[in-house]
């Protein structure tokens, strides 16, 4: 093991941006399939990951909502959510804030409060056996309507003291944050934490409908920020954290290869870049391994791969006591 990569192992970090259906590994689709009765379109793990070969974010999207259709028991999203927290505990990740999707649930008949509470038992073993800290973001699939993202927020309610936040996720293109506006006011005036995808595959407008319309505290992806010099130089001013997802970016082919990725020019700009893992199953890797490949692509150095831990601490949403002391681990390790 080199230096770079012994680094990377024993830097303890957050991460901020995971799908947590999208770390159903192929094995664990059949056992469920098989444990449900569900009928899968594939006869192999092999053949499940031949067909992660993505071109754009809807293939991939198409076959992530299939996969999803396995998880039906509570005990299902609790076997998902504890082998992720696994995994991550296996990278020192020390605090996750997971994305969830409800509605690409509810909409096949699984009961809201059958989802959050597997995810949720999961989370607190996870936090008393593994020392792993978390918070909970309600994701609204933003191929659908705004009313259905009310319907699901109020679906939410009587679980608020388990969720901490709002995203949006799904589909970019054709579907600003200005589409959603309305529910994301709703969602800050119960006091819950607002994030968005933005920049991944739209355009800069998209990053400044998350700002100035959804108000969002941090920005998941936000690579096509960087075209926008005046963007950039905003989210530098205001502090503002961006959730990136190397192997993602490159499996969705949002980059042609890994030395493309932002992450330097980010941090070579001053923004909170992080690293994330996003939906590990689907892009070939859990967060060490998205370091890893930036470390390499991009020559990082010691210094950069400490600054990406401490702004993944800095940009969650934990109080500034936690913060504090979980970047002087950084500064430590």
């Amino acid at each position: 093991m080199d230096s770079r990569t012994a680094l990377i192992a024993r830097l303890p970090k957050a991460e901020l941006h995971l799908h947590i259906e999208g770390s159903l590994e192929p094995e664990m689709l059949f056992a469920l399939a098989e444990r449900n009765d569900v009928t899968i379109p594939f006869k192999s793990v092999d053949e499940v990951r031949a067909a992660y070969d993505f071109s754009n974010l809807q293939d991939f999207l198409d076959i992530y909502y299939k996969g999803m259709g396995v998880l039906l028991a509570e005990q299902d999203f609790f076997d998902l959510t504890w082998a992720y927290l696994e995994r991550a505990s296996a990278d020192n990740v020390r605090h996750v804030e997971i994305f969830f999707d409800p509605q690409g649930h509810t909409e096949r008949g699984v009961a809201f409060e059958t989802v959050l509470g597997g995810i949720n038992r999961a989370l607190a073993k996870g936090e008393a056996e593994l020392g792993i800290t978390n918070r909970l973001i309600l994701c609204f699939l933003r191929h659908l309507s705004e009313d259905e993202a009310f319907a699901t927020l109020e679906q939410a309610r009587p679980y608020l003291d388990r969720i901490h936040g709002v995203g949006l996720d799904s589909s970019e293109l054709g579907h600003p944050p200005s589409k959603f506006a309305r529910v994301f006011s709703a969602a800050r005036a119960l006091g819950l934490h607002v994030t968005a995808h933005a920049g991944e595959e739209g355009p800069p407008e998209y990053v400044y409908e998350a700002l100035d319309l959804l108000k969002v505290e941090r920005i998941d992806h936000g690579n096509r920020a960087l075209e926008d010099k005046v963007l950039t130089q905003r989210i530098v001013d205001e502090g503002l954290t961006l959730t990136v997802c190397p192997l993602s970016n490159l499996k969705l082919c949002v980059i042609p290869e890994i030395a493309q990725s932002p992450v330097r020019r980010m941090l070579d700009a001053g923004i909170k870049a992080t690293i994330n893992s996003d939906d590990p199953a689907y892009f070939g890797g859990y967060v060490n391994a998205n370091y890893q490949a930036v470390a390499d692509a991009l020559d990082l150095s010691d210094a950069d791969l400490r600054s990406l831990a401490r702004n993944s601490f800095a940009g969650a949403f934990l109080p500034e006591a936690d913060k504090t002391r979980l970047i002087a681990e950084v500064d430590a390790a």
